[in-house]
């Protein structure tokens, strides 16, 4: 019987040192900081190829909303703007024969001048050339009108083709973060509108352990101190290097989980605790701490 009662009592002792000599100080639940991806653009969803608990990396395309209108809508877009470019080679040319057409005026206005002079000319075809000058001058400056007019007509083209490719990017649908995804809201081939959530993903390789202190363990937590976290595994713990992320500066009562009445209506602090993740750390998985 004696040796009955050695082996229990061994058993108990082994069983109380293979969890640990330290106890917790704080107890919380693990979170992550999941974001919500939703639809940037309207249309029929033509590829949604992922699927929940699939790893995403941060830039990869998951999914296409379908652009057969604005790839339709560019189309007519540069078609248009192929027309005004012909319009500015026109008033190139214009502006080119005009020049063109003054230097050899001018040549024959000194020419001229010079037969006055010598009073083998009239003064008539003289006046007749500087007639033609302004002329030639008032078509280059028409020509020049012209030309910005048209480039103008360009800058707008171009600017709704800005439009029109920025709109064409949104209808791809592009993962932000490496992560994991969480929840898929959509099916491919659906209808989709601008606003609408299609799948929530989360970075699952740090977890956040949210535990609830008191005001008398408050004074000596700090912002970057390391901390032992640990997870329970049956008749032992998992632990973890931790290191304090934020400490709330407002005190708030003991929350629910917490279910003595005595307990509840104390005042204690948050405190979030970042701890890198091998896979074991689950979230809504409770977890507690050594600070």
């Amino acid at each position: 019987m004696k040796q009955l009662l050695s082996i229990i009592l061994a058993a108990l002792v082994l069983y109380g040192c293979s969890k640990s000599d330290k106890a917790a100080e704080a107890y919380g639940t693990f979170e992550a900081t999941d974001i919500l991806v939703a639809a940037e653009a309207t249309g029929k969803l033509l590829s949604f190829v992922v699927s929940e608990g699939e790893m995403l990396q941060a830039g990869q395309q998951v999914g296409v909303i379908d652009t057969t209108m604005l790839a339709l809508q560019k189309q007519e877009l540069l078609a248009q703007r192929q027309s005004v470019t012909s319009q500015m080679a026109g008033a190139d040319a214009q502006i080119d024969m005009a020049r063109q057409k003054l230097e050899n005026l001018q040549i024959d206005l000194a020419r001229v001048r010079n037969m006055v002079q010598d009073e083998a000319a009239t003064q008539k075809q003289l006046d007749d050339l500087i007639g033609a000058q302004k002329v030639l001058h008032k078509q280059i400056a028409a020509a020049r009108a012209q030309k910005q007019a048209v480039m103008a007509q360009l800058a707008a083209l171009d600017a709704k083709k800005a439009l029109i490719d920025e709109q064409l990017d949104r209808c791809r649908i592009i993962n932000p973060i490496d992560g994991t995804m969480l929840e898929k809201y959509v099916e491919a081939f659906e209808m989709t509108a601008v606003g609408r959530p299609l799948y929530k993903i989360a970075d699952l390789s740090v977890m956040t352990l949210k535990v609830y202190v008191s005001g008398g363990q408050l004074h000596a937590l700090k912002l970057g101190d390391a901390c032992t976290v640990r997870i329970d595994d049956g008749a032992k713990y998992i632990e973890y290097p931790g290191r304090i992320r934020w400490v709330s500066d407002k005190a708030e009562f003991t929350p629910k989980i917490i279910q003595t009445k005595e307990e509840r209506v104390n005042l204690v602090y948050a405190v979030k605790i970042d701890v890198k993740n091998d896979g074991a750390i689950k979230i809504g998985m409770p977890g507690e701490v050594i600070f």
